[in-house]
């Protein structure tokens, strides 16, 4: 027998045929730079959940991190520090559904193009 296996075969190379691995990769890493700019901007990105009409803010990082908080003095009252920690509380409640709604903003068209049809299996 004369006929040699030619893997370029599997993959739709050779015989002037081109690669749609080839294609597929490019894709894979066009990917991967984007995915890789939207979680730097989102890192960089300036938060601010607040609570109380304003009474109390945070502020924080796309990473998770807080940085700052603003506590208004007409919400300071000794005899009624539990309502300050419910403002308190409130505002970080804020801040992380401010923080998901920014990540999903700028991850979530990435991350849909990775299921589904004709995307990566089991990410969909």
């Amino acid at each position: 027998m004369t006929d040699a296996f030619d893997p370029s075969a599997l993959f739709g190379g050779g015989a002037g045929g081109d690669n749609p691995m080839a294609g597929l990769l490019a894709q894979a890493q066009e990917m991967q730079t984007r995915l890789m700019a939207a979680q730097e901007e989102i890192a960089a990105a300036i938060v601010t959940g607040s609570a109380g009409n304003g009474l109390v803010t945070v502020t924080g990082n796309g990473t998770g991190e807080v940085t700052g908080v603003t506590i208004s003095p007409d919400v300071v009252d000794p005899d009624d520090v539990e309502t300050l920690q419910d403002l308190v509380i409130g505002a970080l409640a804020d801040l992380a559904e401010r923080r998901e709604a920014l990540a999903n903003e700028k991850m979530g068209p990435l991350a849909g193009g990775l299921g589904g049809p004709g995307g990566l299996p089991g990410l969909g």
